[in-house]
Formats: structure tokens, C-alpha cells, sequence
């Protein structure tokens, strides 16, 4: 299933079923339903809800009607992984990580798969970095590495937009430059795990301007997804719609000879095989 937040005109949230370019109204059926898909997910139920709902639809949409929204939005955590692909550590001329290296982006500057990505006025060195997102289905605490797929509702395109002026100030902390308003295009939508017969081998790719900066597959992945709920869920219990940004290929802007930032009027967009395609204007 493709799973996808949205809203109409009178800007209410809603959540639905992606299907045959029309989406299913999850929540015009049954009062219970939420209108968060992030709340949606806490319940153990909410898949066979969602599927009894699709075999049944009584609201449906087309595209044309509705706006996306980011798929996950106040998600109690988003988890990002650093130094994850080869490629780009071999761009950076640093050595893998032995153990993930995980930071993390306040969940306000999420936004959504076709939103406008803000510059910042403290900031003139703003790059890209396209990752698969990780969306956790249920309470995750000292998961081993073979059974964490058990706790994968789906996945997502993400994209890690860096300040990296501010991303080398006060000795390097990450947060701050991580976590600038809009800096998390999310979306489109979630593909559910069952389509997606082996999320370590999809291609992801990044255009700024239509020109391809990052092309990579996630085969590269230092620290597998199995690995990184192991590691992360024995340090603190994941809950259901938290986000794991995976890493991102070689490619950014900040290592390119010269430096390449976003600036106003570029158009970024993010794809990753088998889930969807972003595109971001900047402003």
C-alpha cells in the first residue's frame, strides 16, 4: 500500500490509500480512524483497518483534488545516520564508521514532498542530501538485528537539507544545522515493506535544476536498516512513526570542486526506486 497524509481545500488533515492515481479516504469510514497517520500507526490494527477500508472505499479522491502532505508529521523522534554510504565516505577521504553515528532534526522542519525548502537568512552554504527514510510500525526496544524488519511499517523519501556553515560551528554539534525550518522534505508517500522486496538495493537520486548531483543505491549502505534498529533501539525504545534517515550517497554540494549551495528559484528533486519522487522549490 501506498499510505499518504493530505487535506482538501478546507485544510483539515486527512489520511488515505494511494491507489490507481486515487486515494481512499481512510478516515470517511469509520469515526475511530485519526487524522495523523503518525497516530494512525500506534494502533497494532491499523493496517488490517486500512486494507478493509481499501476492499471497501466510501470517499474517494483524485490527485488533482487533494495536496500532499509529508506521510509522517510529529513523529516523536527523526533519527539521522551519518557516514552510511561508502561512496561517500570515500568522498570525504574518511574511513567507515565502526557503529552508526546518529543525530538527530527537531520534527518541526518536516515538510511536505512538493513544499517550497525556506533559505535561511543565518545561513548562505544550504545542501542536498537524498536518504531513504525508515518508518517504524510498532514499539521497538532491544530489537536484534533478525527480527527488526518485524518493526518496519515502510519507507519514504527523505531529504536531509544541511546548513554547512553551521554545520562545523560550536565543534561540530549537528542540530541546529540540521533542523532550520523546512529542512525535511518528506514523502510522498509510504510504501508499506511487502512492496518493497529489498530495501538494500534501490536507487536514489538527486537533480538540482534538472542536472543529476547524487546517484546511488542503497546497497552501499555501511550500517544495514536491520543493524541500525538493533543499534538505535538498544540505546532508546523507537515508537511507532519514528523516522530513521538511512544516510545519503556522495554527491552534496559541500565536497564538489567548487562548493555548490542552494540559492533561490532552484528546483530540487528526490527519487528513490520503488517509492516515489520529491520536488522542492527553493525560496
Amino acid at each position: 500500500m501506498k499510505l499518504v497524509q493530505f487535506m482538501l481545500k478546507d485544510h483539515k488533515y486527512r489520511i488515505g490509500v494511494l491507489k490507481d492515481n486515487q486515494i481512499i479516504d481512510l478516515k470517511s469510514k469509520f469515526n475511530f480512524v485519526p487524522s495523523l497517520l503518525v497516530e494512525f500507526f500506534a494502533s497494532s490494527s491499523a493496517l488490517a483497518v486500512a486494507r478493509e477500508i481499501v476492499e471497501h472505499p466510501k470517499i474517494i479522491y483524485s490527485l488533482d483534488e487533494v495536496v500532499l502532505l509529508a506521510p509522517i508529521m510529529r513523529p516523536d523522534k527523526v533519527i539521522c545516520i551519518g557516514l552510511n554510504y561508502q561512496n561517500f565516505c570515500d568522498e570525504l577521504q574518511t574511513a567507515c564508521p565502526n557503529e552508526p553515528v546518529a543525530f538527530s532534526k527537531f520534527p518541526s522542519c518536516i515538510t511536505g514532498p512538493y513544499s517550497d525548502i525556506k533559505l535561511p537568512k543565518i545561513s548562505n552554504q544550504v545542501d542536498w542530501e537524498v536518504e531513504l527514510a525508515v518508518i517504524i510500525g510498532k514499539e521497538a526496544k532491544d530489537v536484534p538485528a533478525k527480527e527488526a524488519f518485524d518493526y518496519v511499517l515502510g519507507y519514504t523519501v527523505a531529504q536531509d537539507i544541511s546548513a554547512r556553515d553551521w554545520q562545523v560551528r560550536n565543534g561540530g554539534q549537528y542540530l541546529l544545522s540540521k533542523s532550520m525550518d523546512t529542512f525535511c522534505p518528506l514523502g510522498p508517500y509510504i510504501v508499506t515493506k511487502d512492496e518493497i522486496p529489498d530495501p538494500h538495493n534501490l536507487n536514489l537520486r538527486c537533480w538540482v535544476n534538472g542536472v543529476l548531483k547524487q546517484d546511488g543505491n542503497t546497497r552501499d549502505l555501511v550500517h544495514k536498516i536491520d543493524k541500525l534498529i538493533e543499534h538505535l533501539s538498544s540505546v532508546t525504545t523507537l515508537y511507532p512513526g519514528d523516522l530513521i534517515l538511512t544516510g545519503t550517497p556522495s554527491g552534496v554540494g559541500f565536497y564538489r570542486d567548487p562548493p555548490e549551495f542552494l540559492k533561490p528559484g532552484d528546483i530540487v528533486e528526490s527519487e528513490i526506486e520503488g517509492i516515489g519522487k520529491m520536488l522542492n522549490h527553493v525560496i
